[in-house]
């Protein structure tokens, strides 16, 4: 009720509320038939209505609709449910955390798709302008929507997933930030690559190269990376499909023709071991470190080469590439990127979800999550960006997320900001825009958010619904490792100004979509879909951690 109270405070509402001469009239007829109770609630609702206590008001419609009132059903419609008509909205207020005005554009009636049994425990809302029109759901992920797996190349890539040959203190692997154990993440808000020991919130800063930086982006869950569907990678998509050349990829680095590379997938695989806070060290701690400080990533002396010369220096590495080509020649880069995508592909894929066997038709979920569905495809608005088999978009929405941690954007003085996409495209009508994410096993792969600012998914939901009010009531909540002083990470959420410029990127957002409001029913029965969105077999592992790696070195198990 405070949410829906907090939304009528409004000068358009107020004006509209304040000249409603015939409501008033209706509520004095509607007054007269009625005795004993409903009068004496209708009575305090009008005079709450007179002193601009709306709160009340609606409160006291709503008693009378649960009841059973059709009138007081339509009053409520009417006074509080139906966007202001014919309204000339007030200017923006210069506040840095005031939402500009937006006007909601009505939407015809929609009949709502016969998806799982209902139990209303309200009447039904009207219908929410962007909701598909037609009700339908997504089609069932099947044996089409991956690529043909290479189970010989997967066994190749499943060793190198968790050998920290490929970091170059030789003290982290792919596996540290993105292990079975936590569901394909590290389990923290930011993560410690290079320069630390343990695993998710036990990992600590350890060695003479010792961490002193968070990475600064949230490891995303690699469930279903190996879909065909998939046209970018990252938080900020610096990994696409060139939408003008078939078959082309745009990277930081950019073309890299020489390469052969299988997959989109595989072309991300070669970017986390440039980071010098994931798996790359700084200059001056090797030489794949030192290799990327100048800027030498591609050539004979470039840092992938570098890397996949240790890889060929190790005998058993280069006898299972022989035998997996048919041929002996060295390791090379690419060869050791198809192989974790491989392996990625093969052992984070997540379709047996009981929401993939209620659209292939083998099975009902139970009912709360079905009325979860019903609303995540319908009035919550949710499908107009988890849309599709794969449950995202894939586009880019500024969702006014807390800016905690070092954060992505480098300057003079170091990462001080996330400007999320515009890094990427230099449009600044892109900043702090990030990637939608697929959902499968979301429930199992928090804390939430582009910098894992939230732990507590109720939380996450309801910034979802308004992040510009989320913005300014967030409370701090992410679980990070200690780093052993103080790392300032909330500095920046602290900021006034980069709260305004992320507040503003998320207003200018949401004019694109109406304002949903959810009971805590409601967002109960989300949660319960949402966890109908998690392949129990698919976590449990396929090929899980292997007993030991080719180099020698220490797995983190």
């Amino acid at each position: 009720m405070k949410k829906i109270w907090h939304r009528w405070q409004s000068p358009a509402f107020w004006v509209r509320a304040k000249g409603l001469g015939p409501a008033y009239v209706a509520g004095a007829v509607l007054l007269l038939s009625l005795g004993g109770a409903q009068a004496q609630t209708l009575n305090q609702g009008f005079a709450a209505m007179q002193q601009g206590d709306f709160f009340t008001a609606f409160t006291a419609l709503r008693r009378l609709e649960q009841a059973g009132d059709p009138q007081a059903s339509q009053m409520l419609q009417e006074l509080f449910l139906t966007p202001p008509v014919q309204v000339r909205p007030p200017p923006p207020s210069p506040a840095p955390y005031a939402r500009p005005p937006r006007q909601v554009a009505a939407a015809p009636p929609v009949a709502a798709p016969d998806l799982a049994p209902l139990r209303a425990p309200r009447p039904t809302a009207r219908p929410i302008p962007h909701a598909p029109l037609d009700g339908s759901l997504p089609a069932p992920l099947s044996e089409d929507s991956f690529r043909a797996g290479d189970a010989a190349l997967a066994r190749i890539g499943h060793l190198l997933f968790f050998d920290p040959v490929l970091s170059g203190n030789m003290d982290v692997a792919c596996a540290t930030c993105h292990h079975p154990r936590h569901a394909a993440g590290d389990g923290v808000s930011l993560g410690l690559g290079t320069g630390a020991q343990g695993l998710g919130h036990d990992r600590r800063p350890d060695g003479m190269h010792a961490a002193h930086r968070r990475i600064p982006r949230n490891a995303p869950a690699l469930w279903n990376l190996g879909a065909r569907d998939i046209r970018v990678m990252f938080h900020d998509g610096r990994i696409e499909a060139d939408p003008d050349t078939p078959g082309a990829v745009l990277t930081p680095q950019g073309p890299l023709d020489y390469m052969t590379l299988d997959s989109l997938l595989a072309v991300q695989a070669l970017f986390p071991v440039l980071s010098a806070e994931e798996m790359a060290g700084q200059a001056g701690e090797n030489p794949i470190a030192d290799a990327i400080a100048a800027e030498r990533i591609h050539g004979d002396d470039g840092a992938w080469a570098l890397l996949a010369a240790r890889v060929d220096a190790l005998p058993d590495y280069r006898r299972a590439f022989a035998t997996w080509r048919g041929a002996d020649a060295s390791v090379r880069m690419d060869e050791i990127a198809n192989a974790l995508a491989a392996f990625i592909e093969f052992e984070f894929r997540a379709d047996q979800t009981p929401f993939d066997q209620y659209l292939r038709e083998l099975a009902a979920m139970s009912p709360q999550a079905g009325e979860g569905m019903r609303l995540f495809f319908g009035r919550a608005n949710c499908a107009s960006c988890h849309s599709g088999p794969l449950l995202s978009d894939q586009k880019f929405h500024a969702m006014g997320q807390p800016p905690i941690g070092p954060g992505k954007e480098q300057d003079d003085d170091g990462y001080t900001r996330d400007i999320g996409r515009a890094a990427v495209t230099l449009d600044p009508a892109d900043a702090y825009a990030f990637r939608t994410p697929m959902l499968r096993n979301v429930m199992q792969t928090g804390p939430w958010g582009h910098a894992g600012a939230f732990s507590d998914i109720r939380a996450f939901l309801r910034h979802h619904l308004d992040p510009v009010a989320g913005l300014a009531a967030y409370q701090p909540q992410a679980v990070l490792p200690e780093l052993g002083r103080d790392a300032g990470d909330y500095m920046v959420t602290q900021d006034a100004h980069q709260r305004a410029a992320i507040s503003a990127a998320a207003a200018r957002a949401m004019t694109q979509r109406p304002l949903v409001i959810l009971q805590d029913d409601e967002i109960d029965l989300l949660i319960a879909f949402l966890a109908a969105l998690d392949d129990t077999g698919a976590l449990q592992g396929r090929l899980g951690v292997p007993d030991a790696v080719p180099s020698g070195l220490e797995i983190q198990d």
